[in-house]
């Protein structure tokens, strides 16, 4: 693992990469630690927004796992979030290998404004999202289904908003259910990432 804070201390622009975003709290690390079968790879925290950096994982020589700083988390200083932001940004703006963004979201508080912020940005730049409903035994599997077809809807409508027409291709996002404790998911994720990884 790599941890950075400086853009100039990530490695080559090289290769394969994928990013991992999401609220703090929704699961981010719990996510990462069974997508990868390595129980502390990511850091899991009970307290909210312990991911202060950049921090790459190699998967091998030219692909690498990027969990970015959790956002939105109110008791972080507002400086630290200025400093988390401009980061991030900056890193999602110039990193060429970059191929697609996860990014995680409580199934039971999905699609927040900062949220559809970060997504607006992808589906300006044309970067795939891929979004994780993780906790997703919380709740029964009908409620579920619900909440991943009324997040699908809410992606397609900001899909549209972006563009600013309507159209009938695919848009470039998906979604899906997502459990760290019972494993619900796994497979799925890890087939994006393959693909994104050019793994496949």
């Amino acid at each position: 693992m790599l941890g950075v804070a400086r853009l100039s201390q990530l490695p080559p622009d090289s290769g394969y990469e994928v990013a991992i975003a999401g609220r703090s709290n929704a699961g981010k690390s719990s996510a990462i630690n069974v997508i990868t079968g390595i129980g502390s790879l990511a850091r899991t925290s009970k307290i909210p927004g312990r991911t202060r950096q950049i921090n790459l994982f190699s998967l091998d020589q030219h692909r690498r796992l990027v969990d970015l700083p959790g956002y939105g988390y109110a008791r972080v200083p507002q400086g630290v979030q200025q400093a988390w932001q401009q980061l991030v940004e900056k890193y999602l703006e110039t990193r060429k290998s970059l191929r697609g963004m996860v990014i995680v979201m409580d199934i039971r508080h999905p699609l927040t404004a900062i949220d559809l912020h970060l997504i607006h940005w992808c589906y300006i730049s044309g970067m795939p999202v891929h979004v994780l409903l993780t906790k997703a035994d919380k709740l029964s599997r009908g409620a579920a289904t619900t909440v991943l077809h009324k997040v699908r809807q809410g992606l397609q409508r900001e899909y549209t908003r972006v563009i600013q027409r309507e159209v009938e291709q695919e848009a470039p996002f998906t979604a899906q259910l997502f459990s760290a404790l019972k494993k619900t998911g796994v497979d799925e994720t890890r087939a994006r990432l393959d693909e994104w990884l050019n793994l496949t």
